[in-house]
């Protein structure tokens, strides 16, 4: 019987070698007609670690490697845009502190006062 080939959306890659994929499908409900979105999750083994949240994979069905894992990744059809804004606001927020101190220090060396901290600031 020949193995089942996927494509899902990464979830989880919170573990080693491990992540969880989610193939979304839409099903009838059988009595009531109803349109239901329903979701497989699947414990992928990714060797090389190369997928992240969010990505594309395709994955290929294989011998059970743990109690969950069924699945082998196959390749990342596409990898994730999404952005993290923690990172980003985090990154903002370390480059704006360089810049002070850059003022300060320029401020300092040419013998001017030093702007006051609240500089750019909304009062409260």
């Amino acid at each position: 019987m020949p193995k089942r080939v996927v494509i899902g959306t990464v979830t989880s890659a919170a573990s080693r070698k491990t992540r969880r994929v989610e193939m979304p499908r839409v099903v009838r409900h059988e009595k009531y007609g109803r349109i239901l979105h329903r979701r497989t999750v699947c414990h992928v083994h990714d060797e090389a670690e190369e997928s992240a949240l969010g990505d594309t994979v395709e994955i290929v069905e294989c011998r059970p490697r743990s109690r969950l894992k069924r699945w082998e990744l196959v390749r990342v059809v596409a990898k994730s845009t999404a952005v993290d804004l923690a990172s980003l606001r985090s990154g903002a927020r370390a480059t704006e502190l360089r810049e002070a101190a850059a003022r300060a220090e320029e401020a300092t060396a040419t013998g001017r006062d030093q702007a006051p901290a609240t500089e750019g600031k909304k009062p409260t």
